[in-house]
Order: C-alpha cells, then structure tokens, then sequence
C-alpha cells in the first residue's frame, strides 16, 4: 500500500515556484496544509492563500511573494516525516536561521509558529522550517 507525504509534497511545490518565480500557484488542500499556507500569509512569506473547490476536490491558491527578483521564502524544509517524527518540549524547539525564519509546529492547539509555542510553553511535533 503506497503512502504520500502530503505535507512534504505541498512544501516541494512551494519551493520549486519560488525558484521558478511563479506568481502564484494551485495545489490540492487538507486541513493541514491550508493551515501552513496561512502561517506562511501571516509571517511574510506569500502575498495571498484562498482556499477553493473545483467538484469534490479542494484546492489552496497560493500568490507567491517577491522583494524585486528575490523571493521571500529563501528555503523551506520538512523537518518531520512520516518515516522519521520530530517531536519537541518548548524550550527544545529550534530556532531558524538566528529567528529570522519559522518553525511551524503542530500542538494540541493547532499548528502554530516556534515564536508561539514558547510563549504558550507548549511543544509538538516540528513539522518545517521556513526561512
């Protein structure tokens, strides 16, 4: 029985539109991914995230973001796979490029930034790091 990584395959879409310098793209959505996707929307990352259905399939619209030819999200990265989790306490969780990049980090209140969860003091499961 195969298995896709979902997250691994939304986040290596990302990253090749970045490099291709692609306005904006569509990719197919679940809870998860939408959620990064609006992380990203509030850190600075991307432009715009819509989320949208053609039929029965629901898909996230993305604009990608660009400070003149240089994109914003300079790198991404899964950190947590389905073969190998990565889980952290607070204080554990690291922090991206000296804190000018983000963790994002699913807790039991949701996926969330590094930033958040320690001030929350909750930790989780370290899904990406984007810088």
């Amino acid at each position: 029985m195969a298995r896709t990584d979902f997250v691994g395959d939304f986040l290596t879409v990302i990253r090749n539109a970045a490099r291709a310098r692609h306005e904006k793209i569509s990719i197919p959505a679940s809870k998860m991914t939408l959620r990064i996707a609006e992380i990203l929307k509030e850190e600075g990352f991307v432009e715009s995230v819509k989320g949208y259905t053609e039929g029965h399939k629901a898909f996230v619209r993305i604009h990608m973001k660009y400070l003149g030819k240089k994109s914003a999200i300079q790198g991404i990265k899964r950190v947590s796979t389905p073969g190998r989790r990565w889980y952290a306490a607070c204080g554990e969780i690291p922090k991206v490029q000296g804190g000018l990049g983000i963790s994002i980090v699913s807790t039991s209140r949701g996926l969330t930034t590094d930033r958040k969860a320690r001030e929350e003091k909750i930790g989780g499961e370290v899904i990406c790091k984007v810088w």
